[in-house]
């Protein structure tokens, strides 16, 4: 079934996000009217919107039949994706785990699995609120107000991160830009140089840019660890093995840049989503200090509600259904988690943000094989969070309208300006 042409250019168009309840309302009708449709907004090629949560599920399961890595992984238009392949020969401007498939994408998952498992996440609980400590003192300084994104929430699992890498504080700069520019380059008001890019070719440019500039810091980085080892996940780039073979320039840069760029934004905007439900819901403080055990609850409540990353792409690799639609070996397709997220069919009142919402089965951190990595010490970070500033903070409230991100792949509040009182 093809899509509506008016929402198959709301989709792909970075200004839609901006608005919380458009673009949902976008995805709501779909999920009800044509739950996989095909999409042929003007400049991009067609792709599949799979938009239900039974339906992602079951593309993000098979990971046999619908591949991550053989075209673009996340939306782009199709100019764009001529300049990166012109470029790199490749539709990756960066090689990640997430464009990986099959037992690559296991050998180099297999690498770090150990560093995101629980014992290593215990001996990380200390360093992580210390952060927090540090975090607290800083928002107690801005006076009584701060736009609790941009003073807060982007920069504690900034530096939460930069601690898992062994990152020092003077490159904090690099990393937030790294992220902006990857994830919020197309938005002049959330980019870290307020530039408007008018043709995809500037906007890769400066992508590029802070691509080899980052990438000069993290080869640097590498050869340091390589002389001196430390207790920090450079030195396990920098020194393990693949089938007895050290990680290549290429995929060892990729390991640093998704962790710096998805171990932080997605952190920092399900942060800024449960801040948010703390000034909409006046009882809800107060119901958290008198029961943390709930803690958790709002942890995963954000984290379902914001779905920062909103979707992958995929493309089968044979003649499949998904939903009872015929797919073609080699269609593009968008798993769309931040609909799936929002399913009527899954989700009891899916507009209601509620810390109690049991079974909380979201998706917003992906499923299958290429479920988040690092979705424990998100968890972590944000429980940690919580559990350090609702004893110390007596009220808060909005005080001007929350801004979002305009961008189709990683998104979410980057101003949140609260006025409030801590003990």
């Amino acid at each position: 079934m093809d899509m509506k042409q008016e929402l198959a250019e709301a989709i792909v168009d970075p200004k839609s996000y901006k608005d919380f309840d458009k673009i949902h309302a976008v995805f709501t009708e779909l999920r009800q009217t044509a739950p996989v449709a095909l999409a042929k907004p003007v400049g991009f090629e067609p792709f599949w919107f799979i938009s239900k949560f039974e339906h992602v599920r079951a593309v993000e399961a098979d990971n046999e039949t619908f591949h991550a890595g053989d075209l673009p992984t996340i939306l782009v238009d199709a100019e764009t994706n001529r300049i990166t392949v012109e470029e790199v020969g490749s539709p990756h401007r960066f090689l990640t785990l997430v464009q990986m498939d099959g037992e690559k994408h296991k050998a180099y998952r297999d690498l770090t699995a150990s560093w995101f498992g629980p014992r290593s996440l215990r001996n990380l609980e200390p360093r992580i609120r210390n952060r927090m400590h540090q975090t607290i003192e800083r928002m107690a300084q801005t006076g009584d107000s701060c736009d609790f994104a941009h003073d807060v929430a982007l920069l504690y699992p900034l530096r939460v991160i930069m601690d898992v890498l062994g990152v020092d504080d003077d490159a904090e700069e690099l990393m937030l830009r790294l992220t902006q520019e990857i994830f919020g380059s197309g938005d002049p008001e959330a980019n870290a140089t307020g530039r408007t890019y008018t043709t995809p070719q500037e906007q890769q440019e400066a992508v590029a840019a802070i691509a080899a500039e980052a990438y000069g810091y993290f080869t640097a980085l590498t050869e340091e660890r390589r002389k001196n080892p430390k207790d920090d996940l450079a030195t396990l780039l920098s020194n393990g093995t693949i089938n007895g073979e050290k990680l290549g320039d290429v995929e060892t840069f990729g390991y640093y840049a998704i962790t710096a760029t998805a171990g932080h934004d997605t952190t920092s905007n399900s942060t800024s989503a449960g801040m948010i439900a703390l000034c909409e819901q006046p009882d809800l403080l107060a119901k958290l200090q008198a029961d943390p055990s709930l803690i958790p609850g709002l942890v995963e409540e954000s984290i379902r509600w914001e779905s920062p990353v909103k979707h992958f792409m995929r493309s089968a690799t044979r003649d499949t259904q998904v939903g009872g639609q015929a797919i073609k070996q080699g269609d593009w397709m968008m798993s769309n988690f931040a609909s799936a997220n929002r399913d009527e069919d899954v989700y009891d009142n899916p507009f209601e943000f509620d810390i109690t919402r049991k079974p909380n089965r979201h998706m917003a951190l992906g499923y299958g094989p290429h479920v988040c990595l690092g979705q424990h010490l998100a968890r972590l970070e944000m429980r940690i969070f919580w559990e350090e500033l609702l004893p110390r903070l007596k009220s808060v409230e909005l005080t001007g309208p929350v801004k979002r991100v305009g961008a189709s792949f990683v998104s979410g509040p980057f101003s949140v300006p609260i006025k409030f009182e801590l003990t």
